[in-house]
């Protein structure tokens, strides 16, 4: 009848046991494999926040910092230049002692004596293979290879882009007294970093085949990597007093 099919159709409000109350919450109870499956999505999601804060890191925040850095480093030795101060050929492992230009590539970074990276490279400035290193010539050197080495990827990067200067494009170097430039002669696109005959006094692979005045650039490739070194080359066309102002190169 309706009556008796309204009574079926009513639901059951009568108070669960206590069997009923625990077999219904082990049935509500997410199973392991979902706790599982949660628990290691919720690690990716962590790892996956941690990988891109340490790439914005290292893409960005280091450039940030090194240009600040090399940015003071350039201030203080124009300054320092300007009241006189400084002693030509006795510098110190990281002390800044000239300015490096590179035209094509809007490069102006100071350059420090060694090859450290906390002390030089990490801070954006380019380091001078001194007597921490290999020692190679200054650029007042009558004779000799002024070799240079800079970070292509994060903190500062002033190398990154030496691949794309080609022969005859201006390299700049200023010190206290002079401007020496140079003009870009030869790349060596890849060699292993044990190669250290790529900074002697003629480097080998530059096609120099007697002394002269050279400059060398030394970086990482490929990008993001260490795995080998990318060499740019280049030979002095003039030495011009700082007196006489700035030499064609760095003229507008």
């Amino acid at each position: 009848t309706p009556a008796a099919a309204d009574t079926a159709a009513e639901p059951d409000d009568r108070p669960l046991t206590r069997v009923e109350a625990r077999r219904a919450a082990r049935a509500a109870r997410p199973g392991a494999g979902v706790v599982a499956s949660r628990a290691i999505g919720e690690v990716f999601i962590t790892l996956g926040v941690l990988m891109l804060l340490f790439v914005t890191y290292q893409l960005w925040w280091t450039n940030v910092r090194a240009h600040n850095i090399a940015g003071d480093a350039r201030s203080h030795l124009e300054d320092d230049w300007a009241k006189g101060k400084g002693k030509p050929g006795t510098f110190e492992p990281g002390q800044g002692f000239a300015i490096l230009y590179i035209p094509k590539l809007d490069v102006v970074v100071p350059i420090a004596e060694g090859i450290s990276k906390p002390k030089v490279l990490d801070k954006g400035m380019v380091g001078h293979y001194g007597k921490d290193s290999i020692p190679t010539a200054m650029p007042d050197a009558k004779k000799g290879n002024f070799a240079v080495a800079g970070h292509r990827n994060t903190h500062g990067e002033p190398f990154r882009y030496i691949n794309r200067l080609e022969p005859g494009d201006p390299i700049v170097v200023e010190t206290q007294d002079k401007y020496y430039v140079y003009k870009m002669s030869s790349i060596l696109p890849q060699t292993p970093p044990s190669n250290t005959s790529v900074i002697d006094p003629v480097p080998a692979g530059s096609g120099f085949t007697k002394p002269g005045r050279y400059i060398t650039l030394t970086t990482c490739t490929p990008e993001f990597t260490s795995t080998y070194r990318m060499i740019v080359w280049g030979r002095m066309v003039e030495e011009r007093p700082r007196s006489e102002g700035k030499p064609e190169a760095l003229v507008e």
